[in-house]
Order: C-alpha cells, then sequence, then structure tokens
C-alpha cells in the first residue's frame, strides 16, 4: 500500500508502467537502462504500418519491395526490430494435427562478402537448419526457398544492404536480379535496410529502381516534435526527480551533442541517467550533459572521458 502511493505521489513525471523501476534499488535501475527501449514517434508508426501494408498485400506476380535508408545510428535496426516483434513467429497444425512453424518475416544481414552463396546462406541460418556451406549456390537457393515457402514466410528483410556497393558492378547486378527473382518466384516483397549510400544501388537499373520504393528515416530537427520525444523518453527513465528535459536550456545541450541522431541521443540520455544515480541528484542536471559533452562525434570520433 506505502509502495503504491509513492508511485502515486512522487514519480508522476514517470510513465505509470514504469513507475516500480524507480523504487528498485541502484544497481537494478542501472540494469534497467542498459536494456533495449523502444521510443515510438510518428515517423517510425508511419514506416511500420508502411511495412505492415507491404506484408499483408495480396499475392501478385510483381511485388512491391522496399529500401529503408538513413545514417548509422538513426534507429532503423530498433525499428526493424519492433516490425518483427509485432510479427512474431507462431506454430499452426494442419488437418493431420501435426504443427508447423510459420515465419511471417525473416531478418538476415546482407553478407560482407557480397556474393550469392553469401546471400543464400544468410537466409538459410535464420531457419537454424544444417546446411553446407560447400554446396552449390544453385543448391543453396533451392534448400533456401523450400524453407522460405514452407515457413509461409511474407516477407525478407536485409540489413546492411549497402554492404553490395563493395561489390563490383557486375556482382551487383547479380545480386540485384537474385532478389528479384527471389520475390517473384515466391510472391514476397523485399525490405533492404542501410544508409544513405545504399540507395545508388537502384541507380544502375531503372526495373530495379522501380522495385523499390525508397524511404528515409532523417535527423531530427530541434524543434516540438523532438521536445516530445525528449519528453517520452523521460517519462521511461527511472530517475526518482523530473528533469525536464524538454526545457530550452536542456533540450538545446543535448541536440548540439546528439546533432539530431536518435541512437547518439539515446545514449546520451541513457549515460546521462546513470552519472544521476550514481551522483544521487536523481534527474538529469545541465551540468550532467555538459559533462557528457564527449559524446559528441567530431571527425567520426568521440574521446571517450572518464
Amino acid at each position: 500500500m506505502v509502495m503504491e502511493e509513492t508511485e502515486e505521489n512522487e514519480f508522476k513525471h514517470i510513465h505509470k508502467d514504469y513507475r516500480h523501476h524507480a523504487l528498485a534499488d541502484d544497481h537494478s535501475r542501472i540494469q534497467f537502462l542498459r536494456e533495449p527501449l523502444w521510443i515510438n514517434y510518428p515517423k517510425t508508426v508511419e514506416i511500420i504500418e508502411l511495412l505492415q501494408r507491404l506484408l499483408d498485400q495480396p499475392k501478385k506476380p510483381r511485388m512491391q519491395s522496399l529500401l529503408l535508408i538513413g545514417e548509422s545510428n538513426i534507429g532503423k535496426t530498433s525499428l526493424i526490430q519492433q516490425f518483427i516483434t509485432n510479427n512474431k513467429d507462431y506454430s499452426e497444425e494442419d488437418d493431420f494435427e501435426e504443427s508447423h512453424l510459420i515465419k511471417p518475416v525473416i531478418y538476415a544481414q546482407f553478407p560482407a562478402s557480397g556474393d550469392e552463396k553469401g546471400l543464400y546462406i544468410a537466409i538459410i541460418e535464420q531457419f537454424w537448419t544444417p546446411f553446407r556451406a560447400t554446396e552449390s549456390a544453385v543448391r543453396l537457393r533451392h534448400q533456401a526457398i523450400h524453407l522460405l515457402r514452407e515457413c509461409q514466410v511474407k516477407m525478407i528483410i536485409l540489413d546492411e544492404v549497402h554492404n553490395l556497393l563493395g561489390s563490383t558492378a557486375a556482382k551487383q547486378r547479380i545480386l540485384m536480379n537474385v532478389l528479384k527473382n527471389l520475390s517473384n518466384d515466391l510472391l514476397i516483397p523485399i525490405v533492404g535496410v542501410g544508409t544513405k549510400d545504399a540507395a545508388m544501388i537502384l541507380h544502375s537499373d531503372p526495373q530495379h529502381a522501380s522495385r523499390f520504393d525508397v524511404v528515409n528515416l532523417p535527423r531530427w530537427e530541434l524543434d516540438k516534435v523532438f521536445l516530445a520525444l525528449l519528453l517520452s523518453f523521460e517519462k521511461k527513465l527511472p530517475l526518482r526527480k523530473p528533469s525536464m528535459l524538454k526545457s530550452r536550456e536542456k533540450a538545446t545541450a543535448l541536440f548540439a551533442i546528439c546533432r539530431g541522431n536518435l541512437g547518439d541521443l539515446h545514449r546520451l540520455l541513457i549515460e546521462c541517467a546513470i552519472c544521476a544515480i550514481k551522483e544521487e541528484t536523481e534527474e538529469i542536471t545541465l551540468d550532467i550533459i555538459n559533462k557528457h559533452n564527449w559524446l559528441k562525434l567530431t571527425d567520426g570520433i568521440r574521446n571517450r572521458k572518464s
């Protein structure tokens, strides 16, 4: 009863689903801060809804696919993981009461090697089934397609698709044709995820460009939407005092360090919250933010301070 009153009276700045974390000991709170954290905001909602429409689209000879691009650490992979969480694997029984695994979405890393065999292996590995890497590309393709059909896969998502740019122009054409054929044979969309450079892959062939819509996950601007994002973050931080992150001084200081990069903002806020717990301030002060100015990227390098 006392615990419930404490939550109601003292932790109104925290979302009700997270208030109990503020009552934990310091070690537990810091461990919680280091766990993955998902923040919904309008652009991610828009993209996840787009992905869901692609997943649910009726099968047809030419399935529309998607290329999701953005700078490193901008939140692309977290967005994809949230979409996959919304479309988890499940089991289904057939007429003979035998259970079959259904995998609506397959998520794989585009191979650094940028070759056809590497792509098939990356897909097969998601099924946790034996395979021989020494097999020919033809045999691996046959196994990959069999598994994709057997598990009724409705979408293939390939992260780090910009790895393809490290291949020769000839290899790029081969891999893009492989993706096109997979989509045609299985009647499913392909979603590529990568840096902005990945869009260059589509410039070489109008046919490939017409199959892939391109969606950009941009940097944030210092505006009302960014302030709303800070408020959303604060509601999930297990600090016992309100930090008022959306105040002009703090929001400006945070933006100056993260420069509109969502992943950098996330790390900055976690580091600041941990510091607030260790220093027993229980709020992210302007001094704490400035103390973590080293998190600002300079020429792609961070010089960490103890």
